[in-house]
């Protein structure tokens, strides 16, 4: 059995409901930070037009959202990968829908202290009983994956700067016990702040919280996963060299 202290937590969505608002629309629930509740139209009118669209980053999944009143969210519609795409491209079986998973991973991680996108919320479409879609919505950040920005920036101090800035964030989700379970340069994604770069984690809707920090082979996962990314995006080390790869993802 698992020490107590390493036992993997699982934030409930019940816990989350002081933030967040419940919203029927029809087949489709959403849970909405309450500040958005006047908006609540709006962002569901929004995301009609999105289920069966092309977006960007992995998977073609996600879009951004920008209301009449100038709020910009984003939104990305849980699309499965590998061999199960071609039997079900974005529906899911289950109870406890993905989207709800990943808002309360993400509220969790925010209130630790990871870099994430904020988020803001969840809408679940029920399709038949037990089988639904999922649309998990943070605020809008501009930027883009680190993947993204390697292939842009050519100048080898800023991708350093960035590559160390990627692992800063990596080493902080393991030290306050988030198991991210997909880690690759496609959820590793730069944003500008006041004129400086920061790195934030994208896509937790597989992670896992530890009540303490990760322990060694946990986070040795996390960054074999990592390097399988790098070689299979860039096998032949145009965008990063041997020194950056063992920068980014040592154990």
């Amino acid at each position: 059995m698992r020490p107590a202290a390493h036992r993997i937590t699982h934030p409930s969505v019940d816990t989350l409901l002081a933030g967040f608002q419940k919203f029927e629309f029809g087949r489709r629930v959403a849970y909405l930070r309450r500040e958005l509740a006047p908006r609540a139209a709006a962002i569901m009118s929004s995301i009609s037009a999105l289920v069966s669209g092309e977006g960007a980053g992995n998977r073609a999944s996600g879009f951004p959202l920008k209301l009449e009143d100038g709020t910009e969210l984003f939104a990305r519609i849980s699309r499965r990968g590998g061999l199960m795409r071609l039997l079900s491209k974005d529906l899911y079986l289950g109870m406890y829908p993905r989207a709800l998973r990943e808002l309360a991973v993400t509220t969790e991680a925010r209130d630790r202290g990871i870099a994430v996108a904020e988020p803001l919320g969840a809408v679940i479409e029920l399709v038949a009983p037990l089988v639904h879609r999922s649309i998990f919505l943070t605020r809008a950040m501009p930027g883009m994956t680190l993947w993204e920005l390697l292939r842009t920036d050519d100048d080898p101090l800023v991708r350093e700067h960035l590559i160390e800035q990627a692992r800063n964030a990596i080493d902080t989700m393991h030290r306050l016990g988030l198991f991210h379970a997909d880690l690759n340069l496609q959820n590793l994604f730069v944003t500008m702040a006041h004129e400086s770069f920061g790195v934030a984690i994208l896509d937790l809707d597989k992670a896992r919280f530890l009540r303490s920090p990760l322990p060694a082979r946990l986070r040795a996962r996390n960054l074999a996963r990592l390097r399988r990314s790098v070689q299979k995006l860039d096998p032949a080390g145009h965008y990063l060299n041997s020194r950056a790869r063992e920068l980014l993802a040592r154990i």
